[in-house]
């Protein structure tokens, strides 16, 4: 591979009027700005929309594997289709800070305003909407009825149902989907929407030589409608009770261990299907982005069970997980499809052996470098020891942005970072720079910036702090940051380490 570079952006941090970043004029804006720049990826995270009551607004954790959020469907957009009218779309109250999402007001506002673009829309009309509720209904059927039965029974969890449809009966499915049948076909509207919407722009983006890195959550939410019409998959008692959830041990980001909360496979299952429904789900997502990042993929190697109820993942242990079985399967159904391997965290020869088998290059993130308990040469992460096969971050999603790391550590690693890099002058507001060279200058076949290391931005931009609940997935981008000198100054930078994308060098 040659060598090459890509910005971390998430869709939800774009500028907009309208709340949350969007398939918008904005997006398209920042494709440009990615050319510009002479990038050749741009990475995001999960399209899905993200459970609010259960997950805390996080994208890994929705109410499905496969639908879109219906957030990002651009309102100009349907105002220009003539279904909305300006008006009622600046009549909306979307939140006053344009650096924040503001998720409460978009679960009260936004599906409303939507509903209205349905009813008006003649959506059963346009054969395009035929092919898709065609073409898509073995997954679209469940999705749109769970989402329909979630607001009739006031959004309280599936198992909180009447048993007969929460253990899907025969006649219980075909009696909400009559009374319900004007609901269901809202929530297929919006996936056509919102597919209709991605497509256009990822074949623009396409056809601009910058390709998209999607991003897979491993786990799926408990109350989503994966699990509800599936729940021989995951586990649970006879009940429908989880009887182990998700989560990782003490790690960097946590001394308790974190708990995500999620049901946990029963790999045996999927094994008889061939793992059908995980294939369903990478085709699917293949799809829509031209990379995968599978994240936790350690996981898939073996995974922290925690018994159900603990307050703590300190009661966890590892069980074997499906191990390169997965991607043989994969292989044998789609052949070779691209994949960034997510193994971050606590390390073992078992994981490094199924990275290695599988041929993925893997993510090697520099802020994991500097540990003043860990002060050997031979550290994984430090820029010398980074390998060719491999994608070099500053920073994931899950990081502070480098200036806000930078600040909060101790004098003692201030130390170690400024000599690691000859930085002694530098001053601290310019430490992203420092670090950012450094990615860039690896032996790495590719290099992922997050955005706001190049904007030099601090804790203020944060996206996620893992085991903390609060605040997390807010963050979006201030409009008019994105100037012709930081596309230059970034342009540069990758030109001046060998990364540029010479298919828009004209």
């Amino acid at each position: 591979m040659s060598r090459s570079a890509g910005i971390l952006l998430p869709v939800s941090s774009l500028p907009s009027r309208y709340g949350i970043g969007a398939f918008s004029k904005e997006a398209y804006a920042f494709v440009d700005f990615l050319v510009a720049s002479g990038q050749t990826y741009w990475q995001i995270l999960p399209l899905s929309l993200p459970n609010h009551d259960i997950a805390f607004d996080s994208p890994y954790q929705s109410y499905s594997a496969f639908a879109g959020n219906p957030w990002y469907i651009d309102l100009d957009a349907l105002v220009d289709e003539g279904v909305l009218m300006r008006e009622e779309v600046d009549a909306v109250d979307f939140g006053t800070d344009p650096e924040h999402v503001d998720y409460v007001k978009l679960f009260a506002l936004r599906f409303p305003l939507l509903r209205k673009a349905y009813e008006r829309s003649r959506i059963a009309e346009n054969p395009d909407y035929q092919n898709f509720i065609r073409d898509n209904g073995w997954w679209l059927n469940d999705y749109a009825l769970f989402m329909a039965l979630k607001t009739f029974f006031g959004d309280k969890t599936w198992t909180q149902w009447p048993r007969d449809i929460s253990r899907r009966y025969g006649f219980a499915i075909d009696y909400y989907n009559r009374e319900l049948y004007f609901d269901i076909e809202f929530h297929k509207y919006l996936q056509f929407k919102f597919f209709e919407a991605w497509y256009k722009l990822k074949d623009y983006a396409n056809s601009r030589h910058i390709q998209i890195v999607g991003d897979i959550p491993i786990y799926v939410n408990y109350d989503s409608a994966d699990v509800w019409a599936h729940p021989e998959l995951f586990q649970l008692d006879e009940n429908c009770v989880q009887t182990a959830m998700a989560g990782c041990p003490p790690d960097a980001f946590s001394a308790d261990g974190q708990i995500w909360g999620s049901p946990l496979y029963r790999w045996e299952e999927h094994k008889k299907t061939g793992f059908g429904w995980w294939m369903a789900r990478l085709w699917h997502n293949f799809q829509m982005c031209d990379l995968l990042r599978i994240d936790h993929f350690r996981g898939l190697d073996e995974y922290f069970s925690i018994p159900y109820g603990s307050k703590t993942a300190m009661t966890g242990h590892w069980e074997p997980g499906p191990g390169i079985a997965l991607f043989h399967q994969m292989w044998e159904n789609m052949g070779y499809k691209p994949v960034i391997v997510e193994d971050l965290g606590f390390m073992t020869q078992s994981v490094r052996d199924l990275v290695r088998a599988t041929g993925f290059p893997n993510m090697k993130v520099l802020q994991f470098g500097f540990d003043v308990n860990d002060v050997a040469a031979a550290n994984d992460y430090l820029p010398h020891n980074i390998p060719q096969h491999c994608v070099v971050y500053t920073g994931t999603h899950d990081n502070a942005p480098i200036n806000g790391w930078f600040k909060d550590l101790s004098d003692e690693e201030k130390a170690l970072v400024r000599n690691y890099f000859g930085a002694a002058d530098v001053p601290e507001s310019g430490m992203h720079e420092v670090l950012v060279r450094a990615a860039m200058m690896t032996f790495a076949e590719t290099c992922i910036i997050p955005l706001q290391d190049y904007l030099g931005m601090g804790n203020e931009a944060r996206i996620n702090e893992p085991s903390h609940l609060e605040n997390n997935w807010h963050w979006r981008l201030p409009d008019g940051l994105l100037t012709d000198s930081l596309c230059e100054a970034i342009r540069k930078t990758t030109q001046r380490y060998g990364r540029l994308n010479w298919e828009n060098v004209h």
